[in-house]
Formats: C-alpha cells, sequence, structure tokens
C-alpha cells in the first residue's frame, strides 16, 4: 500500500473488541447524497432548467446559490466523520446540473482544505441533472471514467440518467464505483426494474473480467430495498449469507429500512431510496473476519437536526431548499447514508 495511505490511515486505527484480534486495521468511508437540484444560475442549452434561473419560478439567484453550496459542502465534508476523522474517501452524488456546479462546490472551504475533486459527466436528462463522484485524493485514485447510458425500451422516449462508473484504487484494492439515479416514481415500476436489469448486466461483465474487483453500487434509486428494482432487477440480496455467487450483491439498507429508518418521509412514513449496494467481494471477510482486502464493516444513515424540519406540519422530514414555492434555505429531501469498509494495514 502507498506509503501516503498508510501515514493518513494511522489517524484511523479501530480499537474496538471486533478488531482486537486484527492488529491494525485501517477504516474508509463511502457516501451517497442526493443534493436536490444543485443548479447554477446560467441557462445551460437545451436543457429545462428555466426553473433554476434568476427569473424563474424559483427565483434562483446567486444569493440563493451561494447558500446551496455552502449548506451542501457541510454536510459532504461532515459525512462519515462519526469513525473516521478525514470523512468519506468517495461519495457520489445526484441531482448536479453540470461539472461547473461541482467545481463550485469542491471549491468550498470544508471540500477545499481536504483537496477534494470529482469526476462527472454530461448525460441527455431533459432537465440537466447528472450524477458526480466525489473523492479524496489522499485514499481514492481514479483511473478510468466512463457514463453508461440507460437504454430505452420504448422508441421516441424521453433519455434519462446513465449510470456513472467509475474505476481505480482504493487501499491498494481494485474498486468500481456505479453512481445512480433511477427513473422517477411517475414513470413507473418498469423504469426502474429495466434500470436494475442494466445496471446489474454492466456489474457483471465487471466482475467476469475481474472477478475480485470491489464494486459498489450506490445512488437514488427511487425504490426501497424489498422493490422489484433491487431485490430482482440488480439482484440485491438482504443478508450477507444469500451472498453466494460473485455476481450478487449485498444490500444492508434492508434491513435499516424494516427498523423503521429511512432517507426521505412522505406522510409520515419513511422510504429508504438512497442505498451503497456491494459486491461479493467486499463481503467475504465478514464472516471470516479476513480483512486482508476492503470489507464491508457497517452502514449508517447521517442524521443530524440541522438536516430536519425542527417545527410545522413536516417537523421531521429532510429540511429542503424550497417546499411550497417558498425558499427554506435547506438542503436536501434526501439524508445522505455512509458505508464503512474495513483493511488490515
Amino acid at each position: 500500500m502507498h506509503k501516503s495511505i498508510l501515514l493518513a490511515l494511522a489517524l484511523f486505527f479501530l480499537a474496538v473488541p471486533s478488531f482486537a484480534q486484527q492488529g491494525r486495521v485501517g477504516m474508509f468511508s463511502v457516501g451517497f447524497y442526493n443534493l436536490e437540484n444543485l443548479f447554477d444560475t446560467q441557462h445551460d442549452e437545451g436543457k429545462n432548467d428555466y426553473e433554476y434561473l434568476p427569473e424563474g419560478t424559483n427565483k434562483w439567484t446567486n444569493m440563493k446559490y451561494q447558500h446551496k453550496l455552502k449548506n451542501m459542502s457541510r454536510v459532504l465534508a461532515e459525512m462519515g466523520t462519526d469513525r473516521v476523522r478525514l470523512g468519506c474517501a468517495i461519495i457520489g452524488v445526484s441531482e448536479v446540473e453540470n461539472a461547473h456546479c461541482l467545481r463550485d462546490l469542491c471549491a468550498q472551504e470544508p471540500l477545499a482544505k481536504r483537496n477534494i475533486k470529482f469526476c462527472h459527466i454530461e448525460g441527455p436528462d431533459n432537465r440537466g441533472v447528472d450524477c458526480g463522484l466525489l473523492y479524496n485524493p489522499t485514499f481514492f485514485k481514479p483511473a478510468k471514467v466512463w457514463l453508461q447510458p440507460y437504454v430505452l425500451k420504448e422508441r421516441g422516449a424521453r433519455p434519462t440518467r446513465g449510470f456513472l462508473t467509475v474505476q481505480g484504487t482504493l487501499a491498494g484494492d481494485s474498486i468500481t464505483v456505479i453512481v445512480c439515479h433511477w427513473p422517477s416514481r411517475f414513470s413507473g415500476k418498469s423504469a426502474r426494474v429495466w434500470a436494475g436489469e442494466q445496471v446489474r448486466h454492466e456489474k457483471d461483465s465487471i466482475v467476469r473480467a475481474n472477478p475480485k474487483m470491489k464494486i459498489l453500487v450506490m445512488g437514488d434509486m427511487n425504490d426501497d430495498p424489498f422493490d422489484e428494482s433491487m431485490a430482482n432487477g440488480l439482484g440485491a440480496r438482504r443478508r450477507i449469507a444469500d451472498v453466494k455467487a460473485p455476481t450478487d450483491m449485498f444490500n444492508p439498507w434492508w434491513q435499516i429500512l424494516l427498523d423503521g429508518r429511512g432517507t426521505l418521509r412522505y406522510d409520515g412514513k419513511w422510504n429508504l431510496f438512497d442505498q451503497i449496494v456491494m459486491s461479493q467481494s467486499l463481503t467475504k471477510g465478514t464472516p471470516s473476519k479476513d480483512y486482508s482486502s476492503l470489507t464491508f464493516y457497517k452502514a449508517e444513515i447521517f442524521k443530524r437536526d440541522y438536516l430536519l424540519q425542527d417545527s410545522g406540519r413536516y417537523k421531521g422530514n429532510p429540511k429542503r431548499t424550497h417546499a411550497g414555492g417558498v425558499w427554506l434555505d435547506g438542503f436536501s429531501d434526501h439524508l445522505p447514508v455512509v458505508a464503512y469498509l474495513v483493511r488490515k494495514l
């Protein structure tokens, strides 16, 4: 492992009973956050971004944009710090208009001081929202980036968001991150099942090429863990014991939702659309306690009081940027999620 990574990991030795016999074990955090309409104030040709212009319905001025950047950077910088002092090595994001927004986001002080970088490819979404990947170059080294297209089944259907795929190394292990924002609930169940099948096909192709590849599929799936798109389309299992084939995946969020916790709330009920799902190669060490390569440790919803409405009809819901046409100077209608990985040093 590279000396700079070892030096940084010296801050993250685990002193908990489950790792007591493992010697020096380092921890990494990876996350996902739907940024809820991170738009700049300029029109992008060919995109329906008019509501996020100064003269648009949201009166999206530079002042509001700068507040949004500040709010988002605060959350992104704090994600993962409950267990890892320098926060997340990797964070997938969705609902970002363009590379300009990501560049402005990474220039915010909490992220700039960690030298956070990003990967992004402009996609075909009608509104202009894309996925991106933020990363700390101390820990993650990207090598290849591509946008796997969402292949439409119906001729004439509106193009939608592809699957941002980034391959690189984390803690010396080869890893692929597929960042998703699957079709909305208005698009119908079949559109998301088809998204799950497409991502599964991409993931299986990567595994066939390199069975040892660690793979994370993360994003706003617009479905819960037990919905067909996730359980059958993607093939993400509820229990590690059910992850038996190299192409199987593990979904830790299934149990978290059953325990009554979620990332977005509607009519008083929590859903958990924001998920980080992992390949078999990231779970092998969990039952055997073999941490010679990156292994899943724990998954958590990142929840802070400031991210929630503190009063009124929607008390306890995620505090949005806008609601009912009113600017709330909030964060997002989704809560972020974090997964922790461990590895012997």
